[in-house]
């Protein structure tokens, strides 16, 4: 089986209203690509992956007039995907939502959220991921209360032969320092929105020790938007989310596992595995980042499985196919990430 999870840019901006394709020659949200162009770049894309089920972050946006649903499995349609039947969880007001895109013949998927609905005044121990998380990450003594921008999806997936996995899909995002006047502000600012992106780590990692305590299948999807080393205000608090999540220092049977995560905790200098090309206008060129993951339980790791960042600079198969290597350049500025394993029947 396939699994993947895919960021990509803007999609919603594909899409009209009922949630019919904008496969014109206007401008999408991306730089200098049109809004067929990308349409067409994304098609090729996750037709090359032929994935199982993908976890696609910036899903189509759903709210009174939009439906994520409808938007993607138009899409799948229009692009003969055999991952054509579509999922959402508890949406959001970013236009980017998170949604699960699989082949109803191979998989039968549900939104089965966990946890305590909490009202405004929250509660501490993992409550549910559309409520508030209480939290005091002591370093100014003062209690946060919590909320996701952005709910992870939680999927309970069954096989035909009866076996059972959970998926969390997660697109954590700390938000940029807008309206900063000056440095100071920059600074007060991200110190800010790093606290909060590290509680909602916190919370997602007590969710994931819920399952794994009970010896339940997991694998957490997404872009966790951190890694080790990212920005100069992970020393303050000792650790980045990355780590969090993947409960680095704990016992085994409690610990995630991705091994691009885990090769950038191991390596302070030299190469590193990317996910995501972004271009720097200020300096005129490009930064690479490993911002995408797939993180499996202890169980699901013994099974072996194999990893992939369809990076079109990295890695030769993309490289050598000019039309693939041109889409996941057009399609987005993060690449898919699949993993290939044999589930338990």
């Amino acid at each position: 089986m396939r699994l993947a999870t895919y960021n990509v840019e803007w999609f919603n901006a594909l899409f009209d209203d009922n949630g019919m394709l904008l496969e014109d020659d206007d401008w999408s949200a991306r730089y200098n690509v049109t809004r067929a162009q990308q349409i067409t770049a994304i098609g090729i894309v996750l037709t090359a992956i032929d994935a199982d089920a993908v976890m696609i972050i910036e899903a189509p946006d759903h709210n009174g007039t939009r439906t994520t649903v409808q938007a993607l499995e138009r899409f799948a349609e229009v692009m003969q995907l055999r991952a054509r039947r579509a999922l959402v969880g508890f949406t959001n007001d970013t236009q980017q939502e998170i949604a699960l895109l699989y082949d109803p013949d191979v998989l039968n998927a549900v939104h089965d959220p966990v946890g305590e609905e909490t009202g405004k005044r929250g509660a501490f121990d993992a409550p549910r991921f559309d409520g508030v998380f209480r939290i005091d990450l002591d370093i100014d003594a003062t209690e946060d209360l919590v909320r996701f921008s952005k709910p992870p999806l939680e999927v309970a997936l069954r096989t035909p032969g009866g076996g059972t996995l959970r998926l969390i899909g997660v697109h954590l995002k700390s938000k940029a320092p807008h309206g900063a006047v000056d440095e100071d502000a920059v600074m007060q600012m991200a110190i800010t929105n790093r606290r909060k992106q590290l509680a909602q780590a916190i919370w997602l990692r007590q969710r994931i020790c819920g399952h794994l305590e009970t010896g339940e299948s997991l694998i957490v999807m997404g872009d966790l938007n951190d890694g080790p080393g990212l920005d100069e205000y992970e020393n303050l608090f000792g650790r980045s989310s990355v780590e969090i999540i993947l409960g680095d220092g704990e016992p085994r049977e409690l610990q995630l596992y991705d091994p691009h995560a885990r090769g950038a905790l191991g390596r302070k200098i030299g190469a590193a595995h990317t996910s995501s090309r972004f271009y720097l206008s200020h300096q005129k060129r490009y930064m690479q980042a490993l911002l995408d993951y797939i993180m499996v339980s202890p169980d699901l790791r013994a099974r072996s499985p194999v990893w992939r960042i369809w990076h079109p600079f990295d890695d030769p198969v993309c490289w050598d196919n000019e039309e693939l290597r041109q889409a996941l350049l057009t399609a987005s500025d993060h690449f898919p990430v699949t993993l290939d394993i044999k589930l338990a029947s």
